[in-house]
């Protein structure tokens, strides 16, 4: 397992997801949500977003890293050239998924590792195929599950990416919010 010697990881995000993927790492850690303005530049291109993100997080971190190893991390929806972020009410969490709807789109993960001496920023994508959703699928899945809170209204974990993702190529995880392999790699440089 790694050891961090007496640095504390730290994971600097609310989503139980993120979370519960360290704790499926076995990773020990404390969870430190961190407020930070989530806008970018509008001429950047849309697939450097979420690393722009990641960077922008760790960057608005409180507290002194002496002690720690923060991680910090945004995913984004891609569709052509446009970004689909967290809808803002069902209305938009059924345009997105209308969007989406028998098309491919890609997931994009930026992470940022961070310590007092050193910052490591990468990004991972995932190209995701819906087959064509019939209106009652997703008038239920509005109904039943909570698209508001993730990028594109859906997540995979979730009945609607049980049911209606045909494709993947790349980390399924990284879908799910985080590229634990990739994230596991970087890590092993932060080990003593």
């Amino acid at each position: 397992m790694i050891s961090f010697g007496n640095k504390q990881l730290v994971l600097g995000s609310q989503s139980p997801r993120r979370k519960q993927l360290l704790v499926d790492l076995g990773l020990e850690f404390s969870t430190e949500p961190i407020n930070a303005d989530e806008s970018f530049p509008v001429d950047m291109p849309v697939r450097e977003v979420a690393g722009f993100l990641a960077r922008k997080k760790a960057e608005a971190y409180p507290q002194s890293l002496s002690d720690k190893i923060l991680i910090t991390s945004d995913t984004t929806v891609v569709i052509g050239d446009l970004i689909l972020n967290k809808p803002a009410d069902l209305d938009e969490a059924r345009e997105m998924l209308q969007q989406l709807s028998n098309n491919q789109h890609e997931v994009i993960s930026g992470v940022c590792i961070s310590t007092q001496d050193q910052v490591k920023s990468f990004s991972v994508t995932t190209e995701v195929t819906f087959r064509a959703i019939q209106p009652e699928e997703l008038e239920y899945y509005l109904e039943k599950y909570q698209p508001l809170d993730k990028a594109g209204a859906y997540g995979i974990q979730e009945w609607i990416g049980q049911v209606a993702i045909t494709e993947l190529k790349g980390s399924y995880f990284n879908v799910v919010g985080l590229p634990t392999a990739e994230l596991w790699q970087e890590l092993q440089s932060f080990a003593i």
